[in-house]
């Protein structure tokens, strides 16, 4: 698979004044965004370009909530309205060519929105545009942008909820279908079906679930992943759902014993992935398919087969955790992440 001739190098950096919590491409373009929080509390959105001499910032403004996330997922074209996710619990679409106010505010949650993510619009174009959030409130809920009520809620029957702390869209390969995986502090991991409102699958993983993602929202359902304390990170094939056994799985643990912050895969390559490392470096992975994807078990039931991950790369990138991480999507390698050491960096694959 030609391994040895991958490197992860670091093209530029710039230090920041604040703690950044999230970053994101804008689409179809050389810029990107950072959000975060100040030494005071108060939020911060930063928008930065890239060019041949490194990052530029163009604009910054600072407002009353701090922010801890983002996401193009539900935008239109050109517009390219970027949403966040605050302290607060307030939902907020913004102009990047004016920071001053938000284009739209709504109070989603009754506490700290830890995630987001959207879907349809002009990034993934199939099915309605819209952004799920999860909150420390245990709630998750999707949003049309076109809308400013909730158009789903989905909340544990249980006398006590558990924090979400990631999102993601994922299934979404027709105007009806769409799930959303969503974990939890306890180590829960729920799939949502839009489609039914129900409960698709429940999966507990013994960890703090960090991160999850689907390796493509736009298809039906092949694989996703989560990230979680301690080292570890859970791969599933979401191709086969067995009754009695769930989805056909591997754990994986990370070369350094830390925190595994996020999980991103490549968008031109959805089996390539990044794993971000509470230690400041960034692992690369490749998965690798099991020459058959399901077998028929003794009782006639279909069972997934799970395949096997190869480690590609570490980079040492910070002293402090990376945090964020966000591949371009029309330029194949290319990616900006941000760390606790309250530097962001452009890196090239």
């Amino acid at each position: 698979m030609g391994y040895e001739r991958r490197d992860i190098i670091e093209f530029s950096s710039h230090n920041v004044d604040f703690t950044p919590h999230d970053v994101r491409w804008v689409p179809n373009s050389a810029r990107f965004v950072v959000v975060g929080a100040t030494a005071k509390s108060t939020g911060r959105l930063s928008v930065f370009k890239l060019d041949e001499g490194g990052m530029d910032l163009l604009r910054s403004s600072d407002h009353a909530s701090s922010f801890k996330c983002c996401t193009f997922g539900g935008h239109t074209i050109p517009q390219r309205e970027m949403f966040t996710g605050n302290a607060n619990g307030d939902l907020e679409s913004w102009d990047l060519e004016s920071l001053v106010e938000p284009t739209v505010s709504v109070k989603a949650h009754d506490s700290m929105i830890n995630a987001m993510d959207g879907c349809g619009g002009g990034t993934n174009g199939i099915g309605a545009p819209e952004i799920v959030t999860g909150s420390r409130d245990g709630t998750v809920k999707v949003w049309d942008r076109r809308q400013r009520a909730a158009v789903a809620i989905f909340r544990s029957c249980l006398e006590k909820s558990y924090e979400c702390w990631s999102v993601a869209f994922g299934n979404s390969f027709d105007n009806s279908e769409r799930c959303i995986l969503a974990g939890y502090e306890n180590g829960d991991i729920k799939m949502y079906d839009l489609k039914t409102g129900t409960v698709r699958s429940e999966i507990n993983v013994s960890n703090g679930v960090c991160s999850v993602e689907f390796d493509r929202k736009d298809i039906s359902m092949n694989k996703f992943v989560a990230t979680c304390l301690e080292s570890q990170f859970v791969i599933f094939d979401g191709r086969t759902y067995n009754a009695s056994d769930g989805f056909a799985s591997l754990t994986c643990y990370t070369k350094q014993k830390t925190t595994v912050w996020a999980i991103r895969h490549l968008p031109q390559d959805r089996d390539v992935m990044a794993i971000l490392l509470g230690d400041g470096t960034v692992e690369l992975h490749e998965y690798e398919y099991p020459a058959r994807r399901s077998q028929i078990t003794a009782d006639g039931q279909t069972k997934g087969i799970i395949g096997k991950l190869h480690h590609v790369i570490s980079k040492h990138l910070s002293s402090q955790p990376i945090n964020a991480w966000d591949w371009h999507t029309e330029k194949k390698g290319l990616a900006v992440c941000t760390g606790f050491d309250q530097y962001v960096r452009v890196v090239l694959v």
